[in-house]
């Protein structure tokens, strides 16, 4: 199973790699009849069922499949409930983690960039037709703090280098081959109080679920940024637009939330200080060529009956 703008992109080279691969493509305009999904043992869910607002169903199928043996998952993230349901049930799990990181990664050097230039002030003043002259920071010389060292926040600390500006990275257990200096995410409170810019970039997990609350909001300079590209659960967001209306937290760049889409209500929306982008960071045509080269490597192992890589959650 998969859908029609991943079978059209995609669908030749698949074939190529097993021939006798059958498509069914999750449909738009009808339920899929119960010998259809009997018929799935096999799914793959590209970057198009995100955009497009159709993943509840294709995982509400993949849920009725009596016979799949394997789903793909072209984004990294597996801590939504379904996916332990779906690996309890003996379904295999893989992922595309690491292709997107590049996306992501400029996104963040964006943001932090454009909360140095306060852009969003500017932007606000420009759509009044108001000339808005006012001070901005400098990039270069600021201090970065990472939460989660993994493809995204590696690429994003080798980036900001180039910026001039310093990092350190926090991760569960430092390797050593880590493109910046590199702490025990146990020493958070110790880091907090030295940085300019902190980037969230961790899984969501028990130990990352609200890593950063009100206490280590408070733990920041007065006027730190704040960005967050890795899940919305990572924050406590009634501490963090508490933060932001005092002006502890200068200013916040975020693209993932608690409830997406962001309700209409939520206060986020009207702070001045905030940039708001729609979980859209690694969504590029790139990124999702690399997620389907993935599932392509994998495919060819699944024919082939060798161990699959990317296994989750």
């Amino acid at each position: 199973m998969c859908s029609d703008a991943g079978r059209a992109r995609y669908g030749s080279e698949w074939r190529s790699i097993a021939p006798d691969l059958q498509f069914l493509e999750l449909p738009r305009d009808r339920h899929l009849e119960p010998d259809e999904i009997a018929a799935v043992d096999l799914a793959v869910f590209s970057a198009d069922l995100w955009t497009e607002h159709r993943g509840d169903s294709f995982m509400k199928v993949a849920l009725q499949a009596p016979n799949m043996r394997w789903l793909h998952m072209f984004s990294a993230g597996l801590d939504h409930p379904v996916f332990g349901e779906l690996s309890r049930r003996g379904i295999t799990v893989t992922h595309s983690a690491g292709s997107s990181a590049t996306p992501i990664a400029h996104t963040v050097i964006m943001q932090v960039i454009a909360m140095c230039r306060d852009m969003r002030a500017l932007s606000i003043a420009q759509s009044h037709r108001e000339w808005a002259e006012r001070d901005v920071v400098d990039v270069e010389g600021r201090r970065m703090g990472i939460v989660g060292l993994g493809s995204i926040g590696a690429e994003v600390a080798r980036l900001a280098a180039h910026f001039g500006i310093h990092v350190v990275g926090l991760r569960r257990t430092p390797t050593g081959a880590e493109p910046c200096e590199t702490w025990p995410t146990s020493r958070l409170p110790e880091l907090l109080p030295q940085i300019d810019d902190l980037v969230l970039t961790a899984p969501l997990n028990a130990e990352t679920r609200g890593i950063i609350g009100a206490r280590e909001l408070a733990l920041l300079p007065r006027g730190a940024h704040v960005v967050n590209v890795g899940r919305g659960e990572l924050i406590d967001e009634s501490a963090l637009i508490d933060a932001l209306r005092t002006g502890q937290v200068g200013a916040a760049a975020l693209d993932v939330f608690v409830v997406e889409p962001l309700p209409a209500e939520s206060e986020l929306w009207d702070l001045p200080n905030v940039i708001i982008t729609p979980h859209s960071s690694g969504a590029t045509a790139l990124s999702g060529d690399r997620a389907a080269a993935v599932f392509a490597d994998n495919l060819g192992r699944f024919v082939a009956g060798e161990p699959l890589r990317n296994i989750g959650p």
